[in-house]
């Protein structure tokens, strides 16, 4: 279950938090190490409380938490740290990620986020990009949206209205929010304390959808 409404982005910046990979490692008799995950992507999790600033914000964040129904529903997240499809340095463009190649049959593209380092490489889905930032283009050239293209916020995925040509490389330039939920069942405020410069803890954890 899912709300596709994001968290107030100014109760979110400052959060911290970011990936977590799940790792299993067992040392065998001989000193070496045997390391597997179950995890093919890795899991976001953040705390939201650390940007709390103001009574008002409290508020806000109250009445979020409750509009959510606590744990219930899932959420948009903006990521500070990592919500583009290029640096912050850049400006986002149709060309940031390749998505796919072109068959002449198939219409439907799922975006992605390739990181990189040196010959490695590791491709997250994006699902749930932003509304109005999105950019997409087939063989280096803009497609419109709307026209050519059309694609689902709620899921990421980009549909062609003609599918692409054979070898056409498919690329993208987005925004894009996590998708997650608050990880307690309970907010903990207290005005004394907040006062004081203690702010609650919130945590939140990145859900599949």
């Amino acid at each position: 279950m899912f709300h596709e409404v994001r968290f107030p982005t100014s109760l979110s910046f400052g959060s911290s938090g970011g990936p977590e990979r799940r790792t299993e490692i067992v040392t065998l008799a001989n000193g070496f190490e045997e390391r597997n995950t179950p995890w093919a992507h890795s899991r976001r999790r953040y705390d939201a409380g650390v940007a709390m600033r103001s009574l008002d914000d409290i508020e806000d964040l109250l009445a979020f938490f409750e509009a959510r129904q606590g744990q219930l529903y899932g959420f948009r997240w903006k990521d500070w740290s990592d919500f583009r499809s290029v640096q912050s340095s850049r400006d986002i463009a149709f060309n940031d990620q390749q998505i796919g190649d072109g068959d002449g049959v198939k219409t439907e593209f799922p975006l992605l986020k390739t990181y990189r380092s040196g010959p490695h490489t590791y491709a997250r889905p994006i699902q749930k990009p932003v509304s109005g930032t999105i950019r997409i283009g087939v063989a280096e050239e803009p497609r419109i949206e709307g026209v050519d293209y059309f694609v689902d916020t709620s899921t990421g995925l980009v549909t062609f209205e003609h599918a692409p040509d054979v070898g056409a490389e498919i690329t993208a330039g987005f925004e894009f929010d996590v998708p997650v939920r608050f990880d307690t069942p309970t907010i903990q405020t207290s005005v004394a304390a907040f006062h004081a410069g203690d702010a609650p803890s919130v945590p939140v954890v990145e859900v599949r959808v």
